[in-house]
């Protein structure tokens, strides 16, 4: 029985579970270009690390070793892999890392000093990123996980008391070598739990898109990750600004991710283009007005000639200027199919005539009927979309005859369409919607296709600015009090001297 109900309840939360509007998959093929950079950010961090000065005493001899630094990482072998579930690995090892320390030897009333390089050899680190969704939708770092290992070190001492040096290097580069080990997961737990994740907040999660309406990319859920990829559904959502709490059900297909051949996939849903149409409708946006010398000169003269009976019977405005008014009368539609995009859309046309400080004469009411094919690209971080006007129709909701009559006016409003509104509309949409990737990163060699009911768009990526630069750019502040810090788990590094 027990077994039933925790079925039922599986099943149920399944029905209502939310189904994303967009969703990206990034591929193992990606993993290498991340792990160069990657790698470098994490030499950098490495160079942070500070050690605590070694003093000691060895019969007569007195010394200090102090300013001790991390100069490089060189590398022998390493990998970044995907590790299920939620987890990215990467795993260094057999490295060494050159090392600068200032030394002083005091001997009775003798003394040396100088800078010495010496290097840490069979540095082993593994460090995994357990990644989840936060209470805002936003990709996380929630957790670090660290072992870092240094299994020996080596020093060559120069000097007036070289061979003093090589008597007490045992004991100098055990103690250096137990620092280090103590040193290195810290580090790279505040780069993975701090900078990594100052790095994911410029991802945009609820954000404007213009002034009149905004985007919703927040995770539905933890990100999946498999051997060779990492799954993330967003609810890719638009809504209008003036309406921050609005949304709309989802009831299109869900898109299907299959491919790994490219570094990054990105689906978006027919759902994903309905919530713009309808967000661009409740927001208003989706009417046009063109008065006097705005209307096109061909078209005016067609249309005043085509109501010349209506215009000769208000002689006190026949010479007015024209107002032609296109209103979206309903939130259009967008269809996706293996051969192509298009959105429907229906209007009002309203003609009249436009007299200063008068009221306006209408001459006519028609019902316009249009499909748009839609081209999707994808150029740095921004889905564009090129519309182009395709059929079109207008007709009168009073008479058939009144329909008739306006036969003769199709062809100029939908040329008057092509040259006057579409490269309005076309001016929108070129601006583009950002994927939500972190800053610094485009997509490059865009491929898009189509399926039913979903488009994928298969890409590879790109570093545009580094990493160490995007993250300095939006470095948190460092807080006040030390309990509002991360603070690394025990150290897993090796601690045998």
């Amino acid at each position: 029985m027990a077994l039933f109900g925790a079925l039922f309840l599986a099943l149920l939360a399944g029905a209502f579970a939310e189904i994303p509007g967009c969703k990206i998959r990034i591929t193992s093929k990606a993993l290498e270009l991340v792990k160069q950079e990657g790698l470098r950010f994490l030499e950098q961090e490495l160079e942070t690390i500070t050690i605590p000065d070694l003093r000691g005493r060895e019969g007569q001899f007195f010394y200090n070793i102090s300013e001790v630094k991390v100069t490089e990482l060189q590398l022998t072998s390493s990998e970044l892999h995907f590790q299920p579930k939620q987890e990215l690995v990467l795993q260094i090892t057999n490295a060494s890392l050159g090392i600068r320390f200032q030394r002083q030897l005091l001997y009775w009333f003798f003394y040396d000093g100088g800078y010495i390089n010496a290097s840490a050899e069979g540095v082993s680190i593994r460090i995994a990123l357990h990644l989840s969704r936060d209470s805002t939708g936003r990709m996380k770092v929630s957790n670090v996980s660290c072992q870092a290992s240094v299994s020996r070190m080596h020093a060559a001492f120069g000097g007036t008391f070289r061979r003093v040096y090589e008597i007490l290097s045992t004991f100098i580069t055990s103690g250096m070598r137990f620092l280090l080990n103590q040193q290195i997961c810290p580090v790279l737990f505040h780069a993975g739990m701090v900078l990594l994740n100052s790095l994911l907040d410029t991802v945009p999660v609820r954000s404007s898109v213009d002034n009149y309406v905004g985007i919703d990319y927040s995770l539905l859920k933890d990100p999946a990750v498999s051997a060779s990829h990492l799954d993330m559904d967003f609810r890719g959502s638009f809504f209008p600004l003036d309406q921050g709490n609005w949304s709309l059900l989802n009831q299109a297909v869900e898109p299907q991710l299959l491919e790994e051949e490219r570094m990054v996939y990105v689906a978006f849903s027919e759902f994903f283009f309905d919530t713009a149409l309808e967000s661009y409708f409740q927001a208003g946006a989706l009417q046009l007005l063109l008065v006097g010398d705005k209307v096109p000169r061909d078209l005016d003269m067609l249309l005043r000639a085509s109501y010349f009976g209506s215009i000769v019977l208000s002689p006190a405005v026949i010479d007015s200027p024209l107002k032609l008014e296109l209103r979206v009368t309903a939130p259009p539609r967008c269809t996706i199919k293996p051969s192509g995009t298009t959105v429907s859309v229906t209007a009002s046309v309203i003609i009249a005539l436009a007299p200063p400080n008068q009221p306006e004469v209408q001459l006519s009411t028609m019902v316009m009927d249009a499909r748009l094919s839609a081209k999707m690209t994808l150029r740095g971080k921004a889905l564009r979309i090129q519309l182009d006007l395709r059929k079109f129709r207008i007709y009168s909701n009073q008479s058939t005859l009144e329909s008739l009559a306006l036969i003769p006016l199709q062809a100029p409003l939908k040329t008057m369409l092509q040259i006057g509104v579409m490269p309005l509309l076309n001016e929108r949409t070129r601006r583009g919607v950002q994927i939500p990737l972190p800053e610094g990163i485009d997509f490059v060699h865009e491929v898009v296709t189509n399926h039913a009911g979903f488009i994928t768009i298969g890409a590879d990526l790109h570093f545009a600015k580094g990493l160490r630069e995007v993250i300095e750019k939006n470095r948190p502040a460092v807080p006040t009090d030390p309990a509002a810090s991360s603070t690394p788990p025990p150290s897993t590094a090796a601690a045998a001297v």
